[in-house]
């Protein structure tokens, strides 16, 4: 019996471990660390900026952000697979809708940089740190993704 006994402990601790550890997985793929870019469309649209500048623009916005957040755990965690990262870009349909969506994250002390374009200080786009998708998910649902036409 003494045997047996360690042996039932060992396959109901691998059977926890991997119950565990299924349960995590899953929770990680459910809320995911995420990063959304949100660019201004009345760049390409109305004031006829070449769509290689706009992705300059949510280029820089993606370092400068990435940098400012370097410390950060959700940051931290997201920049550990370089090779699994998950960005969703969204298109702003203006500037006043940019910057009240930059006003409105500020309130609510959702981390983020807004690009200004220099030296014509013309805001072009928003990034925020990377999040738990279910965190930040709900500011950003009235956009629709950036398609550059």
């Amino acid at each position: 019996l003494c045997q047996v006994v360690p042996v039932c402990q060992s396959v109901t601790s691998l059977a926890f471990a991997s119950l565990n550890s299924f349960s995590f997985r899953n929770l990680s793929m459910a809320n995911s660390i995420v990063q959304y870019v949100l660019v201004r469309g009345d760049l390409i649209t109305k004031l006829q900026w070449p769509l290689g500048a706009v992705i300059a623009q949510a280029c820089h916005a993606c370092t400068a952000v990435t940098h400012l957040y370097h410390d950060d755990d959700y940051t931290q965690e997201y920049l550990k697979d370089l090779d699994n990262m998950h960005k969703v870009v969204l298109e702003v349909p203006t500037e006043a809708a940019l910057n009240a969506l930059a006003e409105k994250l500020k309130e609510n002390n959702i981390d983020h940089k807004l690009w200004m374009e220099q030296p014509e200080n013309i805001p072009t786009c928003l990034v925020v740190k990377p999040y738990p998708k279910t965190e930040v998910q709900n500011y950003f649902k009235k956009f629709k993704l950036f398609k550059g036409i």
